[in-house]
């Protein structure tokens, strides 16, 4: 019988949202120069963590009617960073926030998918 960190490490979804939270950690430096970056910055760090923070805590709390909620948590947070990153356009190359847009796409439509799928098999129990 597998972990409940073993079921969590092997989520995608959830490695991805940690490496994009990685990958904000080196933008953040570019954004961090300039005074409305900063403010920028110290929002965007809180809801890059929070997407892991609620796969986290989703996962932690089991397989009950609490995933789904937090999942869906994650998936707002996840559409307030990519608002965010578009936002931040004037700090970053053009390629670094396409890419990260990308990403977030990624994780809010696995996120969606995976709320869908328990959902839709809870219903079918």
């Amino acid at each position: 019988m597998a972990t409940l960190n073993d079921r969590l490490d092997s989520f995608r979804i959830y490695k991805l949202a940690c490496q994009l939270f990685d990958d904000f950690w080196n933008d953040s430096e570019t954004m961090g120069k300039d005074y409305r970056g900063r403010e920028l910055v110290k929002q965007q760090v809180r809801s890059l963590d929070s997407i892991c923070a609620n796969i986290e805590e989703g996962y932690g709390r089991g397989f009950g009617k609490e995933l789904p909620q937090h999942l869906r948590i994650a998936r707002g947070e996840a559409r307030e960073s990519r608002g965010r990153y578009k936002r931040l356009r004037y700090l970053l190359s053009i390629e670094i926030i396409a890419k990260r847009l990308a990403t977030l796409d990624h994780i809010i439509g696995g996120l969606t998918n995976t709320v869908d799928t328990i959902t839709n098999k809870r219903g079918n129990e």
